[in-house]
């Protein structure tokens, strides 16, 4: 498959599943942690919008801020088709007449940035599917075009930072395209309780915390030892959490975490102030159940 007719597949994938997002699903996490369906959404649109000129032959100094900040107003999905349209007639009109465009790192192919678009379309179009429940198969065609682009390139983009590290390979294509592209590609419900879950923690949101939890969640402390405290219940794990986030300077960073079928791993730090500041670091094993969290037991290290 030539790259022009990859890169247009690849937004009509993207594209489709935008058009299907509905209004009450642009605040949901994505399998990409940091971005909710509308920074993804945005990340693309932004893409898409630089991809125009780019191929006209401007520079990065050319365009400078134009298309930085929120890029899809108060219509995002018509602010997204307008700029995926222009953009695949701009990339297939570049393509005809050749040459390089001026990217950060330098001049490039634009048959190369043609591929880039394309990948970043295809996978973020998988997202925008995990996120919102939408159909997640991807073409096999677009699948084999893109993996064999990414193949010479993705330590590359490993190393520079641009994909996060790859999941178990299974001999599955799409399933293996998507694990080079740092992917889970059995991404569900229980992953995006997670992200919301260990932002409400860090956020010292009590409510939204206690809002993703089952009404018979079980928490058991890290100490007294051997065992730690248990409480069992939303209002009795209530109070336990509420001393934890009231803590004088408490800050809780997640540093990993991941989801095994109904199993979640989350790797943690809490600090905190006052007149004897300190931290420590250890590790949440959860359950899930329905979608929620049901069991949260804590260790630490020392």
């Amino acid at each position: 498959m030539d790259v022009g007719t990859l890169h247009h597949r690849s937004v009509e994938y993207f594209a489709d599943r935008i058009n299907a997002v509905t209004d009450d699903q642009w605040d949901r996490p994505t399998p990409c942690a940091a971005w909710t369906v509308r920074d993804l959404a945005n990340h693309v649109t932004a893409e898409n919008l630089w991809a125009v000129p780019l191929m006209g032959g401007a520079t990065i100094e050319e365009v400078g801020d134009r298309f930085s900040g929120d890029l899809l107003g108060a219509d995002p999905i018509q602010a997204a088709l307008d700029a995926a349209r222009a953009a695949v007639t701009a990339v297939a009109e570049g393509l005809a007449r050749g040459g390089t465009v001026h990217l950060s790192f330098g001049e490039t192919p634009k048959e190369e940035y043609a591929a880039q678009l394309a990948a970043d379309h295809l996978i973020h179009g998988w997202d925008l599917a995990a996120a919102t429940g939408q159909d997640r198969r991807l073409d096999p065609q677009v699948v084999r075009g893109i993996a064999d682009w990414f193949a010479a390139r993705e330590e590359l983009y490993r190393g520079a930072g641009a994909v996060t590290d790859r999941r178990a390979l299974s001999g599955d294509p799409q399933r293996d395209l998507l694990a080079r592209f740092g992917r889970d590609a059995d991404w569900g419900p229980a992953h995006a309780t997670l992200i919301r879950f260990n932002a409400a923690f860090g956020a010292a949101d009590l409510e939204t915390a206690l809002a993703l939890v089952t009404d018979d969640i079980v928490f058991e402390a890290t100490s007294p030892a051997p065992d730690g405290q248990r409480w069992e219940g939303r209002e009795a794990v209530r109070a336990a959490w509420a001393e934890v986030m009231g803590t004088p300077g408490m800050t809780f960073t997640e540093e990993e975490s991941f989801v095994a079928g109904d199993r979640g791993v989350v790797r943690w730090r809490y600090a905190w102030a006052g007149s004897d500041p300190g931290h420590v670091r250890g590790t949440d094993v959860l359950r899930f159940r329905d979608g929620l969290v049901s069991e949260k037991l804590s260790y630490v290290k020392g």
